[in-house]
Protein backbone atom coordinates (compact mmCIF):
# COMPACT_ATOMS: atom_id res chain seq x y z
CA UNK A 1 0.00 0.00 0.00
CA UNK A 2 1.35 3.45 -1.15
CA UNK A 3 0.42 6.38 1.07
CA UNK A 4 0.39 9.54 -1.00
CA UNK A 5 -0.76 12.81 -0.48
CA UNK A 6 -1.53 16.69 -2.25
CA UNK A 7 2.22 17.80 -3.21
CA UNK A 8 3.51 14.34 -3.33
CA UNK A 9 6.56 13.42 -6.00
CA UNK A 10 5.10 11.19 -9.03
CA UNK A 11 7.65 9.25 -9.29
CA UNK A 12 8.23 8.27 -5.05
CA UNK A 13 4.64 6.74 -6.17
CA UNK A 14 5.14 5.24 -9.73
CA UNK A 15 8.34 4.44 -9.50
CA UNK A 16 7.80 1.59 -6.40
CA UNK A 17 4.52 0.67 -7.83
CA UNK A 18 6.12 0.01 -11.20
CA UNK A 19 8.42 -2.06 -9.82
CA UNK A 20 5.85 -4.66 -7.54
CA UNK A 21 3.26 -4.84 -10.37
CA UNK A 22 6.26 -6.00 -12.84
CA UNK A 23 7.31 -8.21 -10.32
CA UNK A 24 3.50 -9.60 -10.28
CA UNK A 25 3.46 -10.02 -14.14
CA UNK A 26 6.57 -12.15 -13.84
CA UNK A 27 5.02 -14.19 -11.28
CA UNK A 28 2.34 -14.88 -12.80
CA UNK A 29 3.97 -15.52 -16.29
CA UNK A 30 6.52 -18.08 -14.56
CA UNK A 31 3.93 -19.65 -11.68
CA UNK A 32 0.43 -19.04 -13.07
CA UNK A 33 -1.05 -20.89 -10.87
CA UNK A 34 0.24 -19.26 -7.74
CA UNK A 35 -1.88 -16.41 -5.92
CA UNK A 36 -0.78 -12.83 -7.02
CA UNK A 37 2.78 -11.78 -5.91
CA UNK A 38 1.57 -7.95 -4.97
CA UNK A 39 -2.24 -6.27 -5.10
CA UNK A 40 -0.21 -3.13 -4.95
CA UNK A 41 -2.47 -0.17 -4.16
CA UNK A 42 -2.36 3.79 -3.69
CA UNK A 43 -4.11 5.72 -0.55
CA UNK A 44 -4.72 8.86 0.63
CA UNK A 45 -7.16 10.63 3.17
CA UNK A 46 -9.46 12.18 1.20
CA UNK A 47 -9.37 8.92 -1.70
CA UNK A 48 -9.53 10.98 -4.60
CA UNK A 49 -7.01 11.92 -7.04
CA UNK A 50 -3.74 14.00 -5.70
CA UNK A 51 -2.21 16.05 -7.90
CA UNK A 52 1.71 15.73 -7.46
CA UNK A 53 4.20 18.73 -7.34
CA UNK A 54 4.87 18.42 -10.96
CA UNK A 55 1.04 18.94 -11.93
CA UNK A 56 0.12 15.07 -12.48
CA UNK A 57 -2.65 13.91 -10.65
CA UNK A 58 -2.74 10.34 -9.16
CA UNK A 59 -5.62 8.27 -8.56
CA UNK A 60 -6.00 7.54 -5.14
CA UNK A 61 -8.50 5.05 -2.42
CA UNK A 62 -9.30 6.01 0.90
CA UNK A 63 -7.45 5.00 3.70
CA UNK A 64 -8.74 1.81 5.46
CA UNK A 65 -10.37 1.42 8.23
CA UNK A 66 -7.25 0.70 10.91
CA UNK A 67 -9.97 -1.27 13.42
CA UNK A 68 -10.50 -4.23 10.62
CA UNK A 69 -6.63 -4.58 10.86
CA UNK A 70 -5.27 -8.45 12.61
CA UNK A 71 -3.95 -7.37 15.62
CA UNK A 72 -0.14 -6.45 16.00
CA UNK A 73 1.06 -9.43 17.62
CA UNK A 74 -0.62 -12.02 14.83
CA UNK A 75 1.60 -13.76 12.29
CA UNK A 76 -1.26 -12.44 9.55
CA UNK A 77 -1.15 -9.28 8.08
CA UNK A 78 -3.81 -7.79 6.12
CA UNK A 79 -1.24 -5.19 4.60
CA UNK A 80 1.97 -6.61 4.14
CA UNK A 81 3.82 -3.21 3.45
CA UNK A 82 3.07 0.15 3.95
CA UNK A 83 5.38 2.46 1.83
CA UNK A 84 5.19 6.21 2.29
CA UNK A 85 5.84 8.87 -0.78
CA UNK A 86 7.50 12.34 -0.34
CA UNK A 87 7.53 15.52 -2.24
CA UNK A 88 6.97 19.47 -1.57
CA UNK A 89 3.25 18.26 0.00
CA UNK A 90 4.82 16.81 2.86
CA UNK A 91 5.29 19.38 5.25
CA UNK A 92 0.83 19.85 5.00
CA UNK A 93 0.80 16.12 5.53
CA UNK A 94 2.48 16.16 8.93
CA UNK A 95 -0.13 18.48 9.86
CA UNK A 96 -2.61 15.93 8.73
CA UNK A 97 -3.86 14.36 11.86
CA UNK A 98 -5.87 11.87 10.29
CA UNK A 99 -3.12 10.79 7.95
CA UNK A 100 -0.37 10.57 10.67
CA UNK A 101 -2.67 8.42 13.09
CA UNK A 102 -3.61 5.93 10.50
CA UNK A 103 -0.13 5.57 10.21
CA UNK A 104 1.02 5.47 13.61
CA UNK A 105 -1.98 2.87 14.47
CA UNK A 106 -1.57 0.53 10.72
CA UNK A 107 2.16 0.28 10.43
CA UNK A 108 2.61 -1.53 13.53
CA UNK A 109 0.08 -4.14 12.27
CA UNK A 110 2.37 -4.73 9.01
CA UNK A 111 5.15 -6.76 8.21
CA UNK A 112 7.25 -3.99 6.80
CA UNK A 113 7.13 -0.12 6.12
CA UNK A 114 9.20 2.24 3.47
CA UNK A 115 9.74 5.68 2.91
CA UNK A 116 10.94 7.22 -0.44
CA UNK A 117 12.51 10.63 -0.15
CA UNK A 118 10.59 13.26 2.15
CA UNK A 119 8.18 10.30 2.60
CA UNK A 120 10.65 9.71 5.95
CA UNK A 121 9.83 12.66 7.55
CA UNK A 122 6.30 11.75 7.14
CA UNK A 123 6.71 8.48 8.92
CA UNK A 124 9.21 9.84 11.43
CA UNK A 125 6.13 12.67 12.63
CA UNK A 126 4.22 9.84 13.07
CA UNK A 127 6.97 8.16 15.39
CA UNK A 128 7.94 5.40 13.27
CA UNK A 129 11.08 5.68 13.01
CA UNK A 130 12.81 6.48 16.18
CA UNK A 131 16.11 4.24 17.19
CA UNK A 132 16.53 3.58 13.33
CA UNK A 133 19.09 4.26 11.00
CA UNK A 134 17.45 5.95 8.45
CA UNK A 135 18.11 8.18 4.89
CA UNK A 136 16.46 10.55 3.17
CA UNK A 137 17.17 12.77 -0.31
CA UNK A 138 20.83 14.49 0.54
CA UNK A 139 19.73 17.91 0.27
CA UNK A 140 17.21 16.83 3.38
CA UNK A 141 18.90 14.60 5.31
CA UNK A 142 20.21 17.53 7.91
CA UNK A 143 16.88 19.18 8.61
CA UNK A 144 15.60 15.31 9.07
CA UNK A 145 18.35 14.88 11.64
CA UNK A 146 18.04 18.10 13.21
CA UNK A 147 14.03 17.57 13.52
CA UNK A 148 14.03 14.20 15.02
CA UNK A 149 17.41 13.39 17.02
CA UNK A 150 15.99 10.36 18.16
CA UNK A 151 16.84 9.24 14.32
CA UNK A 152 20.21 7.86 13.17
CA UNK A 153 20.73 10.03 9.72
CA UNK A 154 23.01 8.82 7.23
CA UNK A 155 22.61 10.94 4.38
CA UNK A 156 24.96 8.58 1.41
CA UNK A 157 23.09 5.42 0.90
CA UNK A 158 20.52 5.28 -2.36
CA UNK A 159 18.58 3.08 0.71
CA UNK A 160 19.13 1.73 4.37
CA UNK A 161 17.21 -1.21 5.41
CA UNK A 162 16.61 -1.09 9.89
CA UNK A 163 15.08 -4.47 10.56
CA UNK A 164 11.10 -3.77 8.87
CA UNK A 165 11.53 -0.54 8.34
CA UNK A 166 13.25 0.86 5.07
CA UNK A 167 14.34 3.92 3.80
CA UNK A 168 15.17 5.46 0.57
CA UNK A 169 16.75 8.29 -1.12
CA UNK A 170 15.11 10.91 -3.19
CA UNK A 171 12.94 10.15 -5.95
CA UNK A 172 14.56 7.47 -8.46
CA UNK A 173 15.57 5.77 -4.78
CA UNK A 174 12.74 4.26 -4.08
CA UNK A 175 12.84 2.53 -7.35
CA UNK A 176 15.84 1.12 -5.97
CA UNK A 177 13.89 0.01 -2.54
CA UNK A 178 11.56 -1.24 -4.32
CA UNK A 179 13.50 -3.91 -6.37
CA UNK A 180 15.90 -4.72 -3.25
CA UNK A 181 11.97 -5.53 -1.29
CA UNK A 182 11.21 -7.96 -4.47
CA UNK A 183 14.77 -9.33 -4.19
CA UNK A 184 13.65 -9.90 -0.61
CA UNK A 185 10.75 -11.24 -1.28
CA UNK A 186 10.75 -13.36 -4.47
CA UNK A 187 14.34 -13.66 -5.16
CA UNK A 188 17.40 -12.36 -6.99
CA UNK A 189 16.16 -14.19 -10.45
CA UNK A 190 12.62 -12.26 -9.99
CA UNK A 191 14.07 -8.48 -9.19
CA UNK A 192 16.88 -9.13 -11.95
CA UNK A 193 14.06 -9.64 -14.53
CA UNK A 194 12.33 -6.39 -13.63
CA UNK A 195 15.51 -4.35 -13.37
CA UNK A 196 16.27 -5.47 -17.02
CA UNK A 197 12.66 -4.75 -18.06
CA UNK A 198 13.33 -0.94 -16.34
CA UNK A 199 16.83 -0.87 -17.96
CA UNK A 200 18.30 -0.21 -14.69
CA UNK A 201 20.84 -1.74 -12.10
CA UNK A 202 19.12 -3.97 -9.87
CA UNK A 203 21.94 -2.29 -7.53
CA UNK A 204 22.90 1.13 -8.26
CA UNK A 205 26.86 1.45 -7.44
CA UNK A 206 28.08 4.13 -5.00
CA UNK A 207 25.89 6.42 -3.01
CA UNK A 208 23.67 9.69 -2.61
CA UNK A 209 27.08 11.54 -2.84
CA UNK A 210 28.31 11.29 -6.34
CA UNK A 211 24.84 12.98 -6.87
CA UNK A 212 24.75 15.75 -4.38
CA UNK A 213 25.81 19.03 -5.26
CA UNK A 214 29.05 20.16 -3.49
CA UNK A 215 28.38 21.05 0.16
CA UNK A 216 29.23 24.16 1.87
CA UNK A 217 31.85 23.90 4.29
CA UNK A 218 31.66 25.91 7.10
CA UNK A 219 34.17 28.72 7.56
CA UNK A 220 36.74 28.72 10.66
CA UNK A 221 36.27 31.33 12.93
CA UNK A 222 40.16 32.47 13.40
CA UNK A 223 41.25 34.16 10.80
CA UNK A 224 44.63 32.78 10.47
CA UNK A 225 42.66 29.69 9.90
CA UNK A 226 40.40 30.82 7.29
CA UNK A 227 43.14 31.45 5.12
CA UNK A 228 44.02 27.85 5.08
CA UNK A 229 41.07 27.20 3.73
CA UNK A 230 40.99 29.19 1.23
CA UNK A 231 44.13 28.56 0.57
CA UNK A 232 43.65 24.94 -0.14
CA UNK A 233 40.27 26.08 -2.09
CA UNK A 234 42.76 28.39 -4.24
CA UNK A 235 45.20 25.72 -5.07
CA UNK A 236 44.15 21.96 -4.12
CA UNK A 237 47.33 20.86 -5.81
CA UNK A 238 49.57 22.66 -3.58
CA UNK A 239 51.65 21.17 -0.75
CA UNK A 240 48.93 20.98 1.97
CA UNK A 241 50.82 18.89 4.16
CA UNK A 242 50.16 19.21 8.27
CA UNK A 243 53.26 21.16 8.70
CA UNK A 244 52.82 23.31 5.60
CA UNK A 245 49.57 24.49 6.80
CA UNK A 246 50.28 25.04 10.27
CA UNK A 247 53.45 27.69 9.67
CA UNK A 248 50.71 28.51 7.06
CA UNK A 249 48.66 29.53 10.42
CA UNK A 250 51.59 30.31 12.60
CA UNK A 251 50.75 27.29 14.69
CA UNK A 252 52.38 23.92 16.03
CA UNK A 253 50.91 21.31 13.78
CA UNK A 254 49.42 19.59 16.87
CA UNK A 255 47.91 22.74 17.70
CA UNK A 256 46.80 23.66 14.58
CA UNK A 257 45.29 20.09 13.45
CA UNK A 258 42.98 20.38 16.87
CA UNK A 259 41.99 23.76 16.46
CA UNK A 260 40.86 23.56 12.66
CA UNK A 261 39.18 19.86 13.66
CA UNK A 262 37.36 22.04 16.15
CA UNK A 263 36.16 24.76 13.95
CA UNK A 264 35.57 23.86 10.62
CA UNK A 265 34.84 20.08 11.85
CA UNK A 266 36.53 17.69 10.16
CA UNK A 267 40.82 16.76 10.29
CA UNK A 268 42.60 18.74 8.01
CA UNK A 269 43.82 16.04 5.98
CA UNK A 270 39.99 15.25 5.55
CA UNK A 271 39.37 18.89 4.40
CA UNK A 272 42.07 18.67 1.47
CA UNK A 273 40.58 15.35 0.35
CA UNK A 274 37.08 17.29 -0.10
CA UNK A 275 38.13 19.62 -1.49
CA UNK A 276 40.66 18.16 -4.32
CA UNK A 277 37.89 15.57 -4.60
CA UNK A 278 35.39 18.27 -5.55
CA UNK A 279 37.92 19.37 -7.99
CA UNK A 280 38.15 16.20 -9.75
CA UNK A 281 34.35 16.39 -10.02
CA UNK A 282 34.50 19.45 -11.61
CA UNK A 283 37.56 17.96 -14.07
CA UNK A 284 35.97 15.13 -15.09
CA UNK A 285 32.70 16.26 -15.70
CA UNK A 286 33.98 19.70 -18.19
CA UNK A 287 36.99 18.35 -19.73
CA UNK A 288 38.10 15.25 -21.69
CA UNK A 289 41.54 15.24 -19.60
CA UNK A 290 42.62 11.68 -19.01
CA UNK A 291 42.37 10.97 -15.68
CA UNK A 292 45.84 10.56 -14.63
CA UNK A 293 46.20 14.07 -15.78
CA UNK A 294 42.77 15.30 -13.31
CA UNK A 295 44.56 13.58 -10.86
CA UNK A 296 47.90 15.59 -10.99
CA UNK A 297 46.36 18.78 -11.42
CA UNK A 298 44.05 18.68 -8.15
CA UNK A 299 46.94 17.16 -6.00
CA UNK A 300 46.16 13.96 -5.65
CA UNK A 301 49.89 12.56 -7.65
CA UNK A 302 48.48 9.38 -9.28
CA UNK A 303 45.73 8.00 -10.96
CA UNK A 304 45.32 5.28 -7.91
CA UNK A 305 45.46 7.43 -5.19
CA UNK A 306 42.42 9.71 -6.71
CA UNK A 307 40.36 6.60 -7.30
CA UNK A 308 40.93 5.24 -3.86
CA UNK A 309 39.52 9.07 -2.33
CA UNK A 310 36.90 8.59 -5.14
CA UNK A 311 35.76 5.48 -3.59
CA UNK A 312 36.26 6.80 -0.66
CA UNK A 313 33.48 9.74 -0.65
CA UNK A 314 31.69 8.92 -3.61
CA UNK A 315 31.75 5.24 -3.60
CA UNK A 316 32.31 4.94 -7.02
CA UNK A 317 35.82 5.22 -9.02
CA UNK A 318 36.65 8.47 -11.13
CA UNK A 319 36.26 6.68 -14.46
CA UNK A 320 32.71 5.32 -13.74
CA UNK A 321 31.89 8.92 -12.17
CA UNK A 322 32.60 10.52 -15.79
CA UNK A 323 30.58 8.03 -17.59
CA UNK A 324 27.86 9.28 -15.85
CA UNK A 325 28.16 12.87 -15.30
CA UNK A 326 30.98 14.07 -17.62
CA UNK A 327 29.09 16.45 -20.14
CA UNK A 328 32.41 17.24 -22.49
CA UNK A 329 32.38 16.34 -26.29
Amino acid sequence: MIVAFPGIQALDVVGPFEVFVGARQVMESERPDEPPAYDVRVVSSSGAPVRSESGLSIGTDPLPDPASFVDASSDEHQIDTVLVAGGFGVQEARADDELVDWLRRVVPTTRRLGTVCTGTFLAAQAGLLDGRCVTTHWARAEQLADEFPALDVDPDPIFTRSGDVWTSAGVTAGIDMALAMVEDDLGTEVAQTVARWLVMFLRRPGGQTQFAAPVWMPRAERSSVRSVQQAIEDDPAADHRIAVLAARAAMSPRHFSRVFTDEVGEAPGQYVERIRVEAARRQLEDTTDTVAVVARRCGFGTAETMRRSFLRRLGVPPDHYRRRFGSAA
